[in-house]
């Protein structure tokens, strides 16, 4: 069968996308890599800026998505892609038990979050241990939190907590930061924030939720624990775009080269989501991203 579009991902862009696309009434096809539909909001406790839900569980958003692409009639199959192949007007994406044909491609595979790798890491994410403070920062006003990371987004998370939370560390593991200056100004003139500097994080530790972190200082070599509350890990970010290498064009760090109308250097290819280049990656504007690329698909189909 040769679908009208084939979209990549099953996160917050890629179900809008599908909702558009089948009230578009055109032939579409869902693949998604992992078994529950969502995204990485299926990672976050409680979604609070997503107008009209507010304090709503990012299981449960996802969720919620998913279900409105089911009532919609879209076709979902789980599968891992393993390549994609442009053949001008027709699209191959190859997985490992078959290749399916399209006119056009939605990449909405999203990005995942660089881990610490460290113990306790993975028992407390959303339980205490976030990567998105602009999400979640409001469920720790009054309390003392810790921000792990040295580039521009800590600095930025560790300035926004601070506005709400009683007392925020900042660890890096270097002596100096790699962001730029006025942030570290900023940062360094800010009374509750505490730097934690040559610090690595070993360990989080907790019972149900995390309750403190261990950090190795590396320039005296001793241990110490730090109580908090809450961890915000802003060590960077990776699109998922192994299966996309030489697609579409590509930025430094890997995203897609797309502006809003989510159109890709390659026709009938489109990037939606944390996956493409963009100032902000929250559920929201993965959100619009979904449906400007059925926008998009539809203005290219309709001129082929």
């Amino acid at each position: 069968m040769l679908y009208d579009v084939i979209i990549l991902g099953s996160g917050p862009a890629g179900l809008s996308a599908a909702v558009y696309a089948q009230r578009a009434r055109l032939s579409t096809l869902v693949i998604e890599e992992k078994p529950l539909s969502g995204g990485q909001i299926l990672d976050t406790y409680e979604v609070d800026n997503y107008p009209g839900l507010p304090g709503i569980s990012g299981f449960e958003l996802g969720q919620k998505f998913r279900e409105h692409a089911d009532r919609m009639g879209t076709e979902f199959v789980n599968e891992q892609v393993t390549e994609i192949k442009d053949m001008g007007d027709k699209k191959l994406v190859v997985t490992g038990k078959k290749t399916y044909e399209a006119r056009t491609l939605i990449l909405a595979t999203g990005a995942r979050h660089r881990k610490l790798m460290v113990p306790g890491e993975e028992k407390f994410t959303g339980m205490g241990v976030s990567y998105c403070a602009t999400c979640d920062g409001a469920f720790f006003r009054d309390k003392t939190v810790a921000v792990v990371g040295g580039g521009d987004v800590a600095l930025e998370d560790a300035l926004f907590l601070a506005r709400g939370c009683k007392k925020v560390y900042l660890i890096h593991r270097r002596e100096e930061f790699r962001g730029a200056r006025i942030l570290q100004e900023r940062v360094r003139e800010t009374e509750n924030i505490e730097l934690v500097l040559s610090s690595r994080v070993t360990e989080l530790r907790g019972e149900e939720q995390v309750s403190s972190v261990v950090i190795h200082n590396m320039a005296d070599e001793t241990q110490h624990e730090l109580q908090v509350q809450g961890v915000f890990i802003a060590v960077g970010i990776s699109p998922n775009t192994i299966a996309l290498d030489g697609v579409a064009d590509q930025d430094d760090q890997g995203y897609i080269l797309a502006g809003e109308d989510t159109r890709t250097s390659v026709p009938g290819i489109f990037a939606a989501g944390d996956v493409r280049t963009k100032q902000l990656r929250q559920v929201i504007t993965a959100a619009a991203d979904g449906a400007n690329a059925v926008t998009s698909v539809e203005r290219y189909l309709s001129g082929n």
